[in-house]
Formats: C-alpha cells, sequence, structure tokens
C-alpha cells in the first residue's frame, strides 16, 4: 500500500518501524534477530517498516535482502534511497530490482557525506534532484526527510523549511521526521510548514532512549534538544541501563499520548533493531 493512501485516508493512526542492515559477521544469522524482532511487534498493525540504506548504497545487498524477507513476511516496506556518490544509471538499476519486488514507496535522501571529507557529487547533489528523478520514470509514493530542529548542517530552521519545500514541491508526499524529545518544537515546526504552505502528512519520529552512550551518539548525529528535566535523569543514572531504558519507554509514552491527543499524522519508531522499548510503548498508549 502506498504511504500517500495510507497517510491522506487513514481511518486510525498509522504506526511504522524503522530498522537498519546489521554490519558485522554473522549476517545472516543477525537478520534472522532482526526479524524475530519485526514480528514481535506485528501484533501492532504497522502500516509501513522502513529500512535505511547507506550512501552510494554501501550496504545495498544486505538492505535488500531485508526487504525481501519482510516483504515474505507481509510486511509493507519502504526501503531508504540515498543519492550522494550514486550515479543516475546506478539508481535506474536499483528501482528495477525494487520494483520486481513490487514495493511502491521509498524515502528518498541525499544521504550522508564521506567520513574522508571527499565530497563525491556525480548525478545528484541534493535528496529534492532524486525525488524529481524518481517521479520521472516511477510511480512510487516517496516519503522524504523533515527535521523539526533544522538538518545537522543546515544554518538555520528557516532555510532547512525552504529546502524542504523543494523536495516537495519535486513530488515528495510524505515527510518523516528526524527523531526529537520535545513536542514543542515539533508544533512549532507543523506551524512553520502552514507558513510556507507546506500541507502533506507529516509523520512524527520517536526515539525510546535505551541507554547513555545510544543517546550521546545520536546526539552527535543530529540537531536535537533534551528537555532539562529528562536531561538531568539520564546523567544522574547514566551508569543503570535499566533505569535509562524504563525512564525512555515512560517518557516515550508521554511524548506520543500528547502527539495523539493533538492529531499527529503518525507515529514512526526508531526500534534500532529492537522491539522490546518500542511494545512497551504501544501497550501503554493502548491504541
Amino acid at each position: 500500500m502506498k504511504i500517500s493512501d495510507i497517510y491522506n485516508n487513514k481511518t486510525s493512526l498509522p504506526l511504522s518501524f524503522e530498522v537498519f542492515p546489521p554490519k558485522g559477521d554473522e549476517i545472516d544469522s543477525k537478520i534472522d534477530r532482526l526479524i524475530d524482532e519485526l514480528n514481535i511487534l506485528k501484533k501492532f498493525n504497522p502500516k509501513l517498516v522502513s529500512v535505511t540504506y547507506g550512501a552510494g548504497g554501501s550496504n545495498r545487498d544486505t538492505s535488500f535482502e531485508i526487504v525481501n524477507r519482510l516483504k515474505a513476511d507481509e510486511f509493507n516496506v519502504m526501503p531508504h534511497f540515498t543519492c550522494i556518490c550514486t550515479k543516475r544509471s546506478t539508481i535506474r538499476a536499483h528501482f528495477n530490482e525494487l520494483q520486481k519486488m513490487n514495493i511502491e514507496n521509498v524515502l528518498a535522501l541525499r544521504g550522508d557525506e564521506p567520513k574522508d571529507n571527499k565530497i563525491c557529487y556525480m548525478d545528484f547533489k541534493y535528496a529534492n534532484e532524486l525525488v524529481e528523478y524518481l517521479k520521472s520514470f516511477t510511480d512510487f509514493s516517496i516519503g522524504i526527510a523533515g527535521y523539526p530542529e533544522g538538518h545537522i548542517s543546515a544554518p538555520d530552521l528557516n532555510t532547512d523549511i525552504l529546502n524542504l519545500k523543494k523536495k516537495v514541491d519535486a513530488g515528495g508526499d510524505v515527510i518523516f521526521t528526524q527523531l526529537f524529545f520535545d513536542n514543542s518544537k515539533f508544533y512549532n515546526y507543523l506551524e512553520l510548514l502552514k507558513r510556507n504552505n507546506i500541507n502533506i502528512p507529516v509523520v512524527a519520529g520517536i526515539l525510546p532512549i535505551s541507554s547513555y552512550a545510544q543517546l550521546d551518539k545520536m546526539l552527535s548525529l543530529a540537531k536535537v534538544t533534551i528537555p532539562d528535566a529528562l536531561l538531568s535523569k539520564i546523567e544522574k543514572f547514566k551508569d543503570n541501563n535499566d533505569y535509562i531504558k524504563k525512564l525512555g519507554i515512560e517518557y516515550a509514552t508521554n511524548q506520543c499520548l500528547d502527539l495523539i491527543k493533538n492529531n499527529v499524522d503518525g507515529l514512526h519508531f526508531y526500534t534500532l533493531n529492537k522491539s522490546y522499548s518500542t511494545a512497551k510503548i504501544l501497550e501503554n498508549i493502548n491504541l
């Protein structure tokens, strides 16, 4: 089912989960465990599972294998697709593969620049160019990324929203946001989108905090504010993973309840390939 239909014609709150291709040795067994974790979450009737994809297709084979496995287990799948360091011909070939898998959705992203700082723009420089290209030869429904506090490389939020509008105007159907912990930032973002005539569905990205190290890594990669009350608790108990996980579930539960009360278009959980915290949150909000 296309995301344009899921989020524009919804009769209940759509839930979605994000996973990433495992790395290292014993990939097959890691993929098996990942599928097991998602099957635990299946009882919550997700409308979508998104699968990340490295810049330049660095983990394409593993990502596509996961997509195939999820399709076999009757999940609706939205693969991520990056365009940095990638030629048009490569993208065309990869999309031919996705079409053979009967995929209908994709999340179109620029992708992270190489860690060696060697910029490798080929046929694309920005995600809006990828969206426009995909719309020229496919009928895929296209998700795009939004950043409630601005992309980490954007000079300010207003500039980032102008860049988002380019993706919308190019044919983006649904906005999936980066994780956030302060709902007021999300509501302010929605107001700014309206002022800029961006009127497509906006799905809220939720990360259940499970450890201090995990949170610290996420904050190094994204522009995200943590409310002072939450941050003080995390720092006080940062060496107690059981407490942090329980705190993360409680906080995300309250965050989701507030978003639901304010008519959010959908909830997108960054599962980090684990089911426990997301399942507890969904049990708590009792959809």
